[in-house]
């Protein structure tokens, strides 16, 4: 009675490996056998020879000591570097940029999606090429009445049962193959949208980082355009003291005043916004981030940047190559309902023994076995099966849509990036000269106005203007750094020169 029923006996393990080459033969067999639907074409590079309609400048235009107002040239047919972002030679935008690649939860979020589905292909995979086996045992105790046979009494005995049961469908026209295509597809997508969201996120830092250095270079300008203001509209309350003015220069100078203020206000908010957004960025609390100030004097304009070729960029944008991995996937799709219109083969064999005692269980006269084929063809579905083939077409024609689409857009933002650059740089250099000349303007006419030679209208209006000219100054200051920031995304932000995966949490990094 100590047998275990887990321990067959040599015939039946005879049974069991003949079982077993069957169906790797069939495996075999199946592997080779051609697959439904069209094979996944990849998609021609675009023929263009420039993404901008008029050629672009090479060397874009130069502010001299100005922050932002470096040279840059745009060189042609140069690879990104991996770390782009440490071309801004700011050691506090590098050691922000990392920190969030280890804790930013929408990363850890796009990594965990990715694991998901490349279990999903080892599912797909495990269930669809390798045939099924299982083992089953049993005990039964039964009272059988001897009546049926017309005999007095009963009979009270013991069935046991064990058994080795395997099943395989055939994958003669290739729905398994396309199916673990497809699942695979869809592995390369959350790949993908993972780099994409490393790019997001990076680019996202760095022009977070360069709006908080605008605000507050904006929020320090306005406090000294308002300090300015202050002791001007003190000046005049003196003159109106002696009559020397009237009383409505006094109230337009407290009213010009009065709205500094409220910018100033509105800076501060911002500026707050932008470093709660930043330390959001990083995965902690606004309350317990602990984040370095960034200014715009500080950052290193990049003086020298890469221009992929227009052929190069649908295999260097993430949402590319996402939209790629769809059309693939979409495209196995078709055949997976192609191949349900034709035969289903499937086999079966199941080897075990049954016996009215343990000790006998496996012994040779309680051998059974059974060996079963079956094909089975739709013929009507209701439409079903039909219906279904020409949604995955439709499918992937969608998807060929969608590819196009996502290709024609990052042209666009390349372009655009491209173009935002060369007027970015001319625009910072007449910001710059009309800053300049706005604050020369107003000292002349302050002073014209203190010796009674100019009106405290023309005061009042070149106040205004400095103030205008000195904001979008360093507007012009800031967009530099974006605008830089952004044709690096554009172009795909250089994750194939990447060691390493996009995420790495805290943990692991220390494991290293």
């Amino acid at each position: 009675m100590s047998e275990s029923i887990l321990s067959p006996s040599p015939c039946i393990q005879r049974r069991v490996h003949l079982a077993q080459r069957a169906v790797v033969v069939l495996l075999a067999a199946s592997l080779v056998a051609c697959a439904a639907g069209p094979d996944f074409k990849q998609p021609d590079a675009p023929k263009v020879a420039r993404f901008t309609e008029k050629p672009t400048a090479t060397t874009l235009a130069t502010a001299p000591n100005v922050a932002g107002g470096t040279e840059q040239q745009i060189i042609p047919d140069t690879d990104i570097p991996a770390e782009w972002w440490t071309l801004f030679k700011s050691p506090e935008l590098d050691k922000l940029i990392k920190t969030a690649l280890a804790q930013n939860p929408n990363l850890a979020a796009a990594d965990a999606a990715l694991r998901v589905a490349q279990e999903n292909v080892n599912a797909q995979i495990g269930g669809q090429y390798f045939p099924s086996i299982g083992l089953g045992g049993s005990a039964t105790r039964q009272q059988q009445s001897n009546a049926m046979f017309g005999l007095p009494g009963q009979n009270i005995y013991n069935v046991y049962n064990t058994s080795i049961n395997l099943g395989y469908r055939v994958d003669v026209f290739g729905a398994a193959r396309r199916a673990v295509e497809s699942a695979r597809a869809q592995a390369e997508i959350s790949q993908f949208q993972l780099e994409g969201a490393y790019l997001a996120l990076t680019a996202n830092i760095v022009t977070a980082a360069v709006r908080e250095a605008a605000l507050r270079a904006q929020y320090a300008a306005t406090s000294e355009i308002l300090k300015a203001q202050q002791n001007f509209a003190d000046v005049t309350e003196r003159q109106l003291a002696i009559g020397t003015v009237s009383r409505v220069d006094l109230t337009s100078q407290q009213t010009l005043v009065a709205n500094s203020q409220v910018d100033l206000l509105a800076y501060e908010r911002n500026l707050a916004f932008a470093r709660n957004q930043l330390a959001v960025y990083t995965g902690a609390f606004p309350s317990n981030a602990q984040i370095a100030e960034f200014e715009l004097a500080n950052l290193h304009l990049p003086d020298k940047l890469p221009l992929s070729l227009p052929s190069n960029l649908v295999r260097q944008r993430p949402d590319i190559r996402a939209a790629e991995a769809l059309l693939k996937s979409t495209n196995a799709l078709v055949g997976v309902a192609t191949a349900n219109l034709l035969p289903q083969i499937n086999l079966s064999a199941s080897v075990g023994s049954v016996a009215l005692s343990s000790g006998a269980l496996f012994g040779p006269s309680a051998a059974i076995w059974s060996v079963a084929g079956g094909v089975f063809q739709p013929l009507f579905q209701g439409g079903q099966l039909l219906a279904q083939r020409r949604g995955a077409i439709a499918g992937y024609e969608q998807a060929v849509f969608q590819y196009q689409a996502t290709v024609l857009t990052a042209f666009q933002e390349v372009a655009d990036a491209l173009r935002a650059l060369e007027t970015g740089a001319q625009s910072l250099k007449a910001a710059a000269d009309a800053e300049r000349f706005s604050k020369e303007t107003l000292d002349l006419v302050q002073e014209q106005y203190k010796l009674g030679t100019s009106s405290y209208l023309a005061v009042l209006y070149y106040q205004n203007l400095y103030q205008q000219a000195k904001v979008k100054f360093v507007q012009a200051q800031a967009v530099r750094f974006a605008d830089t920031a952004a044709l690096f995304a554009a172009l795909g932000g250089g994750w194939w020169n990447r060691d390493g995966p996009a995420y790495q949490s805290n943990v692991a990094r220390n494991a290293q």
